[in-house]
């Protein structure tokens, strides 16, 4: 695994929905805006299954995901790639079960998809553009 690094940190931030790829084994794309993803360390990310269908399917199948981070401020943006495991029960999904619930009484809370970053890239326009960044 790898770190996230303080500019990704800043960017990751700042981002209020984020684009999530996964692929069914097949490798069929699939692309959704999740807005529940939580920076738990630099390590691992979280994200809820509130209304997952093709996502969690893909993961179960599939567990490489990639999450796309712009901040239209500053205009960087980064992919993280990652791997996930889906939780259903256990700490982890009571405490981020809680967490929608605070934020988003009625929301369902279903599983929750940790993923723990192997590498992150680049995808700003220019000569870095799709450069690994760790």
């Amino acid at each position: 695994m790898v770190a996230l690094n303080a500019e990704i940190k800043e960017t990751f931030g700042k981002v209020k929905l984020f684009p999530v790829a996964t692929s069914s084994k097949a490798g069929i794309p699939n692309v959704v805006p999740i807005a529940f993803v939580v920076h738990i360390d630099d390590e691992t990310l979280w994200m809820a299954d509130n209304f997952m269908n093709k996502t969690l399917a893909n993961v179960k199948e599939n567990p490489h995901v990639a999450i796309y981070l712009y901040d239209t401020d500053s205009k960087k943006c980064f992919q993280i790639k990652g791997t996930v495991i889906v939780k259903t029960s256990g700490p982890d999904y009571e405490k981020m079960k809680k967490m929608v619930h605070e934020k988003k009484p009625g929301l369902a809370a279903k599983s929750l998809l940790v993923m723990k970053i192997t590498e992150a890239f680049n995808c700003a326009p220019g000569p870095d553009a799709g450069k690994k960044v760790l």
